[in-house]
């Protein structure tokens, strides 16, 4: 069945999020040609691109505008045609707190239909009941305790990773640049910091019960125990939901990073992309891009404790790449497709779990987000 844009029921689309708009890159399922639609609501920064395949198939679009605002975008034609929400996000909860940003839009369980989560700036939570038309503020992480000690990272202070456990609707994790990550087992209405063995080497306790500046956290659905996280300090991982996490840098060149990936069919698979965290000794200025300039992606196939260093057709010198926290994505084939966005622009990605890699695509604004969808 034909769809918009050339794209076909059951291909691959990359959902790419830039400064500039959105764009879909798209191929049948062998993924070797691909062509590029868009841009998408382009004079908005797209912090966020995702496809809801639930409901006939929905894109949505967490868009920034410097002027106008923050806006949640809705496409049911696969990007022809786009729609505001009619009641955009706002905080609620009495607090003297003003929404200020959309950061990522993560669609509801199965067996949640219609709901869609968003995490925003500052730090805040809120539900769609209706595919993400109408918005209302979800939980108190807003009123924790030690919410008046929280500080923003560079990016501000932003909840920007969701995790959803798939045994309850009940249950979830948020992370919060530079807060921490917080779970919730009642629906929201209480949050309690979960990371402990993390480190936060910038403060003057490198423990704290928060404070932790967790750039990218995920979790495989067979697996749902078992949470990853790519943080300012390390790569970790907990095995029991968060309650204890063990440093699984060793083996990689930089503490340092913003990407992190799981494999589709195997949740001991992962992927990151570490890069240097030097200060260049200018007020606020940090040299944040690949090793030695050599764009290394790091596979570890048993959970992190063993790394290896994927360079097949990845460029080994003048590559000063960086990507954002949400530049890495996975498809759902087999072998799996790993992807990876740079703030310059490009799309590198592999076919063959990581193996080997090319060059899928270049001169595109930089990019802030990549997700993977299954056109319906």
């Amino acid at each position: 069945m034909a769809q918009t844009n050339g794209i076909d029921q059951g291909d691959v689309m990359l959902l790419v999020g830039t400064r500039k708009g959105a764009f879909i890159v798209s191929s049948d399922q062998s993924r070797e040609d691909w062509e590029v639609s868009g841009p998408y609501c382009d004079t908005n920064d797209i912090f966020h691109l995702v496809y809801d395949s639930r409901n006939g198939g929905t894109l949505l679009a967490a868009a920034n505008d410097s002027i106008f605002g923050s806006q949640i975008k809705i496409s049911h034609d696969l990007g022809r045609s786009w729609a505001e929400s009619e009641q955009n996000p706002k905080i609620s909860d009495g607090s003297d707190l003003a929404f200020s940003r959309s950061w990522h839009i993560e669609p509801g369980r199965e067996s949640e239909p219609g709901v869609v989560y968003l995490g925003a700036e500052p730090a805040s939570l809120f539900r769609s009941h209706d595919w993400g038309n109408t918005w209302e503020q979800h939980g108190t992480v807003t009123l924790h305790p030690t919410r008046d000690r929280w500080e923003p990272g560079l990016g501000g202070l932003c909840m920007h990773s969701m995790v959803l456990d798939p045994r309850s609707k009940q249950k979830m994790w948020v992370a919060i640049s530079a807060a921490g990550v917080f779970m919730t087992e009642d629906g929201g209405e209480t949050w309690e910091p979960k990371n402990r063995g993390v480190r936060a080497d910038f403060l003057p306790d490198p423990f704290p019960e928060f404070g932790q500046c967790p750039h990218k956290l995920l979790s495989h659905p067979a697996k749902p125990d078992t949470l990853y996280q790519q943080n300012h300090c390390g790569v970790f991982r907990s095995d029991d939901g968060g309650d204890e996490w063990h440093d699984i840098t060793a083996g990689l060149p930089s503490s340092f990073g913003f990407v992190l990936g799981l494999h589709a069919q195997d949740p001991d698979t992962i992927y990151v992309m570490p890069e240097d965290q030097v200060s260049t000794g200018e007020a606020g200025g940090f040299r944040r891009y690949v090793p030695n300039a050599k764009m290394i992606i790091y596979r570890s196939r048993n959970g992190g404790d063993d790394w290896e260093p994927l360079t097949n057709g990845l460029p080994q010198k003048n590559a000063f790449i960086h990507s954002m926290r949400e530049g890495m994505a996975t498809d759902s084939m087999d072998p799996c497709g790993i992807y990876l966005g740079t703030s310059t622009g490009q799309v590198f990605y592999s076919r063959d779990d990581g193996d080997n890699w090319e060059l899928l695509v270049e001169y595109l604004p930089p990019i802030n987000s990549l997700e993977i969808g299954i056109a319906k």
